[in-house]
């Protein structure tokens, strides 16, 4: 003979077992997409870095002023 409380000990650990089964399928299923946006976040953030890199690079001397520096070793 089977005392109730022993039933609900049975069927709330298997609710348990099937809600933690499916906890961990949708963490499996969310694994991928993270992983992917991680390395799509870093490939953009590479490629503006290169961009910015390369654009400082064409306008490097365009805006400075040209300076005329004496010789050091010609004295006046």
């Amino acid at each position: 003979m089977s005392s109730p409380n022993n039933e609900q000990r049975k069927t709330k650990a298997a609710t348990l077992s099937q809600s933690q089964k499916a906890a961990e399928f949708l963490l499996s299923l969310a694994v991928g997409p993270v992983l992917f946006g991680i390395l799509a976040a870093e490939s953009v953030f590479s490629w503006l870095q290169d961009a910015g890199i390369n654009s400082e690079e064409v306008f490097r001397g365009e805006r400075l002023p040209v300076l005329h520096v004496p010789e050091s070793g010609s004295e006046q």
